[in-house]
């Protein structure tokens, strides 16, 4: 029982928590487990911590939960009794419901031997991963049972045991995406992947690492600093490799470097009958076979469970200089980043606030920027090199009206200006600490961005939510952060309206409803009309060939009305 606790211990003290969680709870009084059932308020005396709760079940405890088809899944019944997805096409509701089934003690003592005690069935732990943090999507159940694997073999076994009892699988990494991919809408096992987080291997000289998916970005970069290498792709605070491949992300690096499908050389992946398979060689570049890896990205895990990523590295660049400048207009920064790409000039950031953005900054850090439309650029090379590409810039800027070009050289300082901009989001909440947040992820061909910019701008001003602009406008890449309050129903639909029209004019562009943020039960509604119906069918017949069983996180990514 000692070494039972201690393992729950760990799991919950390394468990990644992201800003916005601490800020924002912090700000409201609130726990993020605060929601305890009533048999396990009244088993754990109301309403302990989950260490406490579940290194307290004694073997009777165990026994009295695991007696044979108990439900362990908390949802709420449907009127009717009937199953019923929600989130499909012209769908505007947040909550998304499915069939549930009761877990067979046969399968639970399965999975129990596999994973011995990294296992959990305490209520708050699995309340926890079927509640994203980051996100306003919900669904009405929550998952069964919570699995910590510690190797790949176990990943299989889970999965093997999983597909032969017909049992729903969630794969669960950072907890940061935000468009519903981790929720349980019909409950069964949550594979949460953050013990495997070992780096395997690193080829300094090949410019390449192995490793487990569960290490985040930021510590992977930790680990590679001293060897003069880094992994380009930065997304939010807390994402880990695993979940990055799984949404195909990108962030403010991919405009030089591009997104995680260009970075990516092979995966192993677990498919849903439990093989083991590995998408191909460790060489940059290869004409064998079918592109198994890039199908696996961006996958959203529905069609396998990631276990090890071979990723190509980057030299640190040899010198860096970060600039700022204000406009009048979205309009006239938007042409400007538009105008610095069609120069020629590698940069390898150009980010966009809006004034909002800036003043959510400047709330949440105690910060004096002018709270005008804003470009940060992001220059690298050799230092003469860096310094001619900055000056190069500010006077395209000076001819779109640009003012306050600032840039800065020194170490400390570009860190607190990038600093400044990863926290964009967790910013917004300094304004509004008990609202929920409704964002945007469109993209279009760079040369519409600066129109899209402009027409939702104008929708967003006359909003009377709080909306801010955030873009990474080197890619025509367009975010806007959208508050609403979530006890009030015509604040989330006003924002779902705003959001609905950035996408539908993004798809009217030639552009999409998400340029990195992926798909999940939020943007599920919108693939129809921007791939088309035969390019759904497939993907179902795909699906349906890889997870005959629909084990593998079902009701994402592929609408459900889809047949074949």
């Amino acid at each position: 029982m000692v070494a039972f606790s201690f393992s729950v211990l760990s799991r919950l003290r390394t468990r990644t928590q992201s800003i916005y969680i601490r800020f924002k709870h912090s700000a409201t009084g609130r726990s993020p487990l605060n929601s305890v059932s009533k048999f396990e308020s009244q088993r754990s005396g109301g309403g302990g911590s989950s260490v406490f709760s579940v290194a307290a079940l004694s073997a009777s405890s165990l026994a009295f939960l695991l007696q044979s088809n108990l439900s362990l899944c908390d949802g709420l019944p449907d009127d009717s009794g009937r199953s019923i997805r929600v989130g499909g096409k012209g769908s505007s509701s947040y909550v998304v419901k499915g069939s549930h089934k009761d877990l067979p003690r046969e399968f639970v003592d399965e999975l129990r031997s596999i994973c011995q005690d990294n296992l959990s069935l305490d209520y708050e732990e699995r309340e926890f991963h079927g509640k994203p943090q980051n996100s306003f999507h919900r669904a009405l159940n929550i998952p069964d049972v919570v699995v910590y694997p510690r190797s790949e073999m176990e990943v299989s076994d889970i999965v093997k045991s999983c597909n032969k009892h017909k049992i729903p699988i969630v794969p669960y990494g950072g907890s940061t995406s935000i468009e519903g991919h981790t929720l349980a809408p019909n409950g069964g096992v949550c594979i949460d992947m953050s013990s495997l987080k070992k780096v395997k291997s690193l080829h300094v000289k090949d410019m390449d690492v192995v490793v487990e998916p569960g290490i985040g970005w930021m510590e992977l970069n930790d680990y590679l600093e001293p060897y003069g290498l880094f992994f380009p792709l930065d997304p939010g605070p807390g994402a880990s490799i695993g979940g990055m491949c799984a949404t195909r992300c990108s962030g403010s690096l991919a405009v030089r470097y591009g997104t995680m499908r260009d970075n990516v050389i092979n995966l192993k992946v677990v498919l849903a009958n439990g093989d083991v398979v590995k998408t191909g060689s460790r060489a940059r570049k290869s004409a064998a076979g079918y592109d198994l890896t890039r199908l696996m990205i961006g996958s959203e895990g529905t069609l396998g469970v990631i276990t090890e990523i071979t990723l190509k590295l980057q030299k640190i660049p040899q010198y860096s200089v970060v600039a700022m400048c204000n406009f009048p207009t979205v309009k006239d920064a938007a042409d400007v980043a538009i105008a610095t790409m069609m120069s020629g000039i590698q940069v390898s950031r150009v980010e966009l606030l809006d004034e909002v953005q800036v003043r959510a900054v400047n709330i949440a850090n105690g910060k004096n920027f002018p709270e005008l439309p804003t470009l940060m650029f992001e220059f690298i090379g050799t230092e003469a090199y860096s310094r001619e590409q900055t000056h190069i810039v500010q006077k395209i800027a000076a001819e779109h009206n640009g003012t306050d070009f600032v840039f800065a050289e020194d170490a400390a300082a570009k860190r607190e200006l990038w600093k400044v901009r990863k926290e964009a989001l967790w910013a917004c909440f300094a304004m509004e600490p008990t609202f929920e947040a409704m964002i945007t992820d469109v993209c279009v061909p760079l040369s519409q961005l600066a129109e899209l910019i402009a027409v939702s701008k104008k929708e967003l001003d006359a909003s009377r939510l709080v909306c801010t602009v955030i873009a990474h406008a080197g890619d025509g890449n367009f975010h806007t952060v959208i508050l609403f309050d979530p006890n009030q129903e015509d604040q989330r639909l006003e924002a779902e309206k705003l959001n609905n029209f950035m996408v539908q004019t993004a798809l009217k562009m030639e552009g999409t409803c998400t340029g990195e943020h992926g798909v999940g039960t939020g943007k599920v509604k919108y693939l129809e009309q921007e791939l088309g119906i035969e390019n759904l069918r497939t993907m179902k017949k795909i699906k349906a060939a890889l997870d005959p069983n629909n084990i593998m996180n079902p009701g994402k990514l592929i609408p459900p009305h889809v047949c074949f």
